[in-house]
């Protein structure tokens, strides 16, 4: 039976399980909105474990006595647990329920963090950080896929968007409270939000959609009851969901190896090429080790008032947020292609203005080239929050068929989480190599983007996800 479609950071699902049916407008419910917000706590214990290893690097490696390598590895390793949690993220949603699901990646995520809160080596802090990421690897795939699953279809978009903003706002949590504080200390308030998610778990109800695919169809009805209302009229909407579960039960199961016949292919390269292209930009280099990047900038400038890490990381978090609502704001009017285009040109400007600090610093040409390197990371920060962020996730919920689309989601996640693996444990090496050259890497891969999304990447505003998918065959 084929899985509810895939959604992750920054990607709406557009399924038609997931219709409300009728055409009047539902409304928001309490229930709606308090599982919501039950969910999205993950969001943010996956924000936190993104945001944790910048603000906690110098500390970390002071207080255990750290190598380059030691901490690069502390620093990705998670990755790793995330690709693996990516890859069983759908059978154990299915398996478990949504519910059941969030529970039991909430637990190794608490685990991860009490691993590295009480760490006295190494090999303490890995084995908190691999576990973390096994836990995080499954949030990014049930967390969307439950609010897009219960909430109506007239305010699934806005819902949906809340777990983004939650991942930017656990982000920037770290980043803020990271500068002052003990990074022992911060591995605590990274932890809370998994305590609020499993505690409140026991309160809201199970996915209608996943009961319905269960064969449970009165625990469907009583669970749609609830999130819609006791006085709503939920005949229409139950019916469509009954209709179109039993839909999905008579097709055939796809195969891996599917997904390489001919008339996929298109849509496979758009789909792994978007992912490949995003995580080789250097995102995560710059969430990861923001702090040791404006640190190396300042390393030869110290005589500069006014400038640290601290006011580089704040400023980050300032940049971050308001793009990232502009690009959901933008996002169905302006088009998918010219938003991408448009945000992969202003992270490729971001890091060749990092790139000429670093170099004008190693030619000793301009005194404040630290101010540059700040420029270029928010420049950076606040062009990929506007749309490279999120809509590679979008496109790729659109561009799959049906038949297809969970065995694509699920290979396109892992490329996403290897990619990012193999960035944020390169990192350090490459800067110890050529901090310009690094960062005019990531440039060129950035430009090569803005290339790829003009001759490859399709518009999809404004078409049915039928009109998409026979473009590509």
């Amino acid at each position: 039976m084929e899985r509810p479609e895939r959604t992750e950071v920054g990607f709406t699902t557009t399924d038609p399980l997931l219709s409300t049916g009728g055409d009047t407008p539902a409304s928001a419910t309490l229930a709606v909105v308090f599982s919501t917000l039950v969910a999205v706590s993950g969001s943010f214990v996956f924000g936190s474990a993104v945001g944790f290893s910048s603000p906690a690097q110098n500390g970390i490696i002071k207080d255990l006595d750290l190598s380059v390598a030691e901490y690069s590895v502390f620093g990705s390793i998670w990755t790793i647990g995330a690709m693996i949690g990516a890859v069983m993220s759908g059978k154990l949603a299915d398996l478990f329920a949504r519910r059941g699901a969030m529970g039991f990646s909430e637990l190794f995520c608490l685990l991860g963090w009490l691993a590295i809160i009480f760490g006295k080596n190494a090999l303490w802090l890995d084995i908190g950080r691999l576990l973390m990421g096994y836990g995080v690897g499954i949030i990014s795939y049930v967390v969307p896929v439950y609010i897009a699953e219960i909430t109506p279809k007239n305010l699934r978009g806005a819902f949906t968007t809340v777990n983004q903003l939650m991942i930017c706002c656990g982000v920037s949590l770290m980043y803020v409270v990271g500068v002052i504080i003990n990074w022992r200390l911060l591995a605590v308030i990274g932890a809370i939000p998994c305590i609020i998610q499993l505690l409140g778990l026991f309160f809201i109800p199970e996915s209608p959609r996943w009961l319905a695919k269960a064969g449970q169809w009165k625990e469907c009805e009583a669970s749609l009851q609830r999130l819609r209302g006791k006085d709503a009229n939920i005949s229409e909407e139950a019916a469509e969901i009954k209709e179109y579960t039993e839909t999905l039960q008579k097709l055939s199961e796809a195969k891996l190896i599917d997904l390489f016949h001919k008339k996929y292919a298109h849509s496979l390269i758009v789909g792994v090429g978007l992912m490949v292209l995003q995580q080789f930009g250097g995102v995560n280099a710059i969430a990861y080790y923001a702090s040791s990047i404006f640190e190396s900038a300042v390393s030869e400038s110290q005589n500069i008032s006014g400038f640290s890490g601290r006011i580089g990381s704040i400023a980050m978090v300032v940049v971050q947020i308001p793009m990232q609502v502009l690009g959901v704001l933008l996002m169905d009017k302006s088009g998918r292609r010219p938003l991408l285009m448009v945000s992969a040109a202003g992270t490729c400007l971001g890091c060749f203005l990092l790139g000429s600090s670093f170099l004008l610093q190693d030619l000793q040409l301009w005194k404040s080239s630290p101010f540059l390197a700040l420029v270029g990371i928010l420049v950076f920060t606040g062009s990929f929050s506007l749309g490279m962020g999120g809509i590679p996730w979008v496109i790729m919920s659109e561009i799959f068929p049906i038949n297809v689309k969970g065995l694509a989601g699920s290979l396109v996640t892992v490329i996403n989480w290897f990619g990012s693996w193999i960035v944020s444990y390169s990192f350090n090496f490459l800067m110890l190599w050529s901090s310009e050259g690094t960062f005019f890497i990531f440039s060129a891969v950035c430009g090569v983007t803005v290339m790829f999304v003009a001759k490859l990447v399709p518009e999809t505003k404004g078409r049915t996800l039928e009109e998409i998918q026979s473009s590509f065959t």
